[in-house]
């Protein structure tokens, strides 16, 4: 099954919505085609801000458009782990909290891509696993 980028994207916000949803978070799905922030959530009175990079195999999360962290602010990565097409398989999800982002980040030798791997957050960042916990209270 073939899927393009845009539903890869829209199927990992849903994703992560719904999980947040299901872990009792309020949160919101933002609305447009150009943003950084994906999902908006309430924990207390804090704003919580989340960025959702979906993929559909197991390799890069690219990063290109990643400047600087920002208070309040997460990228969740979900992989689709090369089955988007099968219900069956659970995604594989990381949040990180923005200013952690550095830590994991891969930038190809000629230095024109960068992005985080599949296999580096494997290795280094199981804390961010399913870390669904950070958005409620």
């Amino acid at each position: 099954m073939k899927t393009s980028g845009y539903n890869t994207n829209l199927a990992s916000e849903y994703f992560v919505l719904s999980m947040l949803y299901r872990f009792g978070a309020e949160a919101s799905l933002t609305l447009g085609n150009k943003k950084s922030v994906d999902i908006i959530v309430l924990r207390g009175r804090d704003l919580l801000s989340i960025d959702v990079k979906g993929i559909a195999g197991k390799t890069l999360w690219p990063l290109d458009n990643f400047s600087k962290p920002t208070k309040n602010h997460y990228i969740a990565f979900v992989s689709f782990l090369g089955h988007i097409g099968d219900s069956s398989v659970v995604p594989e999800v990381y949040i990180l909290p923005s200013d952690k982002i550095e830590t994991f980040m891969y930038r190809n030798p000629k230095g024109n891509r960068k992005g985080i791997t599949l296999s580096r957050m494997r290795h280094g960042g199981q804390k961010y696993k399913d870390a669904w916990e950070q958005f409620v209270t």
